[in-house]
């Protein structure tokens, strides 16, 4: 539960601090006087709305939540603070935290309901709902929930594949023509590794035959000098192996060269220019020589595939038969699961129902296309109607039920629930109504809540009056007595009867339990 607030600087309010204890916590004061404007600062603190404070912290006790990531354990006190200037930055237990992971966090323990929001009647979060309340009430349930996941995952991916397949089909033709083209035509050329480079070789020699032919002719005659130049050696004394050894290999280099003219006279330069050109083509579409094969080679796969596409098909189709009778099998099952959720929701809405004047909800399970959520389709009704023709107080009460009804099962013990302004817009008799199924609740749950009527109000555990004066908002915790100036004040206005503070003590003292 939440044990301290404090807020500075936020629109009409320089600064409140309010201590707090478990059970329902009520809002009430004047119309502008900033009630909302407190309600969303405090959501604020938990990243649930934008924030309006400069700065802001909020305690919390017995909140049996465990965080590895935050080192928080059952027994913490949790700290969050948030401090606004260029940005708003939070704090968890003095660790920073983002907004986003902060609001992941405060979902453990907070649930914000709107008045105007219709989303809790929304199927496919019922049906999750529902998939909650049956893993805790039979184990079994999970093993089944997960196999039907797996094997429907199984399934979209047949599926997938299968139509494919099918759009193949249809333009089969093309495609084995086009995957032919593709082939053949770097078949045609036939490239080798590294053969671009090798031609590049000799290529570069052809240039330079004529040159390099002349220059050996004009470096030749060294070779008649070989016997003046060892006789020289020799009366030197010197050895002459070293001379002989390089007029050696000079001669071999000379005649390697020569002999390589045999093989490039065989070669005509037009066709290695071409040779060379295709290649040169290849390597600028694909890459590299490399990528030209591989993709030649992926290709005569596809071809291959396209050629076994019926066999493919045959195969695909066959598993799906065999999903689909397995799925089938599986949402039957986990539909029977449901059907028992469904009573037990049912009978719980109805409880709450019973004390809010509305005739008994009925909640039908609908068969629909498969999904990923299964067969199921949740449906309200009240009295027979649908939701959809049901007036707006006879839907805030209903939602009011089935929201109280998921909040027992869902939120952990000493939870946290923040209505907006749930009361307002109703008779004395929905307020009272809802009053005592939110002072039920309240007994096991931490709620805070804006209200505009008597009834409610009396049945507040802590009371705050929310003020304004010379443009200037206050928030002040009242005592038995002002409380009663409070009540009588939103009975009969500024001009307070007696009448009105006599059934403003009386609404003190009434207690109506569950």
């Amino acid at each position: 539960m939440i044990e301290r607030i404090y807020l500075k600087d936020f629109l009409s309010f320089d600064e409140v601090e309010m201590e707090l204890d478990k059970g329902l916590v009520i809002f009430t004061g004047p119309s502008g006087a900033g009630k909302s404007v407190l309600m969303q600062s405090i959501l604020s603190l938990f990243a649930i709305t934008e924030s309006k404070a400069s700065l802001g912290e909020v305690s919390l006790i017995n909140s049996n939540i465990e965080d590895e990531v935050y080192d928080i354990s059952k027994d913490d006190e949790i700290i969050i603070k948030q401090i606004k200037k260029d940005k708003v930055r939070y704090f968890l237990n003095a660790q920073t935290i983002s907004k986003k992971n902060l609001n992941g966090f405060s979902k453990k323990l907070i649930k914000h309901l709107h008045l105007k929001d219709t989303s809790d009647f929304d199927s496919k979060k019922l049906i999750s709902f529902l998939d909650s309340l049956c893993a805790k009430k039979n184990k079994e349930y999970s093993k089944l929930k997960e196999q039907f996941d797996i094997e429907y995952k199984e399934l979209e991916r047949t599926r997938k594949e299968l139509k494919k397949i099918i759009e193949d089909e249809s333009k089969l033709e093309d495609l084995k023509e086009f995957a032919k083209f593709e082939i053949e035509k770097i078949e045609s050329i036939n490239p080798k590794v590294d053969e671009f480079e090798e031609l590049d070789s000799i290529k570069k020699k052809l240039s330079r035959k004529e040159k390099i032919e002349e220059a050996i002719k004009l470096a030749s005659p060294i070779f008649d000098y070989t016997t003046h130049v060892n006789k020289a050696l020799e009366l030197l004394d010197e050895d002459s192996t070293f001379f002989d050894e390089s007029l050696n290999e000079l001669n071999n280099i000379f005649e390697k060269f020569n002999d390589s003219l045999y093989e490039l006279e065989e070669l005509d330069i037009e066709t290695v220019l071409d040779r060379l050109e295709k290649l040169a083509g290849l390597q600028k579409r694909f890459g590299s020589i490399e990528e030209a094969i591989a993709y030649k080679e992926e290709k005569q796969k596809e071809l291959d595939s396209y050629e076994n596409i019926s066999f493919e098909k045959s195969q695909l189709e066959k598993n799906l038969k065999k999903l689909e009778e397995s799925i089938f099998k599986l949402v039957e099952e986990i539909s029977l699961f449901r059907k028992e959720s469904v009573k037990i929701l049912e009978e719980k809405i109805n409880h709450y129902l019973k004390y809010l004047y509305l005739s008994n909800a009925n909640i039908k399970l609908n068969k629909k296309e498969l999904d990923s959520t299964g067969i199921d389709e949740v449906e309200f009704e009240l009295n027979g109607v649908n939701l959809e023709t049901i007036s707006s107080g006879e839907f805030n009460r209903l939602r009011l039920a089935l929201l109280t009804s998921i909040s027992e099962f869902e939120i952990v013990n000493n939870g946290i629930l923040f209505l907006d302004e749930i009361d307002a817009n109703l008779s004395g008799k929905e307020s009272s109504a809802i009053a005592t199924v939110l002072e039920k609740l309240s007994q096991n749950y931490q709620i805070f809540a804006i209200s505009h009527q008597p009834q409610l109000t009396s049945t507040a555990d802590i009371h705050f009056l929310v003020d304004k004066k010379d443009g200037v908002s206050s928030v002040k915790k009242l005592d038995d007595k002002a409380r009663v100036d409070e009540i009588a004040r939103m009975i009969s206005g500024a001009d307070i009867t007696e009448d009105a503070y006599t059934f403003a003590k009386n609404l003190l003292e009434k207690r109506v339990s569950l």
